[in-house]
């Protein structure tokens, strides 16, 4: 049996999200039909308001509102300090222990031969751009994922930062090997942080 074409099109919807499959796009599907009509209303209004007002921070990457966005607008942060992260989510997950204070640059991914990512397809030629004219940022702690692709990035950057004087350290034992910053709690990133090395 097929469905109706407004269902079938909105299964198709669905399973363009990540880790969405078809029997769950298809269970969602159903779920959004069962809402009141101002609920989905809303929740089409949220996702149209999220692509329109949201873009990336011209300094860091960041995704905001503002631009710049409101870390780097804070005159307060340290400036001596700058966490490279993979995406804007991971600024989101280090933000929420309180304990970091400095600066953010994010990539927006990480070097993977294998998918023909290399530097010039993530955002490494602003961040060098950045260090460049900054010269009041001492270290740079690369936080990047402990995955085989986010150590390949974290030597890459290491090497390519190191040159200019500017102490590179990793975030330390607190997260385990092939875990995502996202899903790690306060206490296991403050200790990561805490616990960094140079590299």
């Amino acid at each position: 049996m097929q469905y109706p074409e407004p269902i079938a099109k909105l299964i198709d919807s669905y399973m363009k999200l990540p880790g969405i499959g078809n029997k769950t796009a298809i269970r969602l599907a159903f779920y959004t039909i069962d809402m009141d009509e101002k609920d989905v209303a809303n929740f089409s209004a949220s996702l149209l308001a999220a692509k329109r007002d949201l873009h990336y921070c011209s300094i860091c990457g960041n995704i905001t509102e503002t631009d710049p966005c409101t870390i780097c607008a804070d005159k307060a942060r340290d400036r001596s300090q700058l966490i490279v992260v993979e995406q804007p989510k991971d600024v989101m997950s280090l933000e929420k222990m309180r304990e970091y204070h400095g600066l953010y640059h994010v990539l927006h991914g990480v070097l993977s031969p294998i998918e023909g990512k290399g530097p010039e397809d993530i955002n490494i030629k602003s961040l060098v751009q950045r260090l460049q004219k900054n010269d009041s940022i001492k270290e740079v702690i690369i936080a990047t994922n402990a995955t085989p692709e986010g150590e390949a990035t974290a030597m890459y950057l290491s090497r390519l930062i190191k040159p200019a004087g500017i102490k590179v350290t990793r975030l330390a034992s607190g997260l385990a090997v092939g875990s995502d910053i996202e899903y790690a709690d306060e206490m296991t990133l403050f200790k990561a942080i805490e616990g960094r090395q140079e590299i």
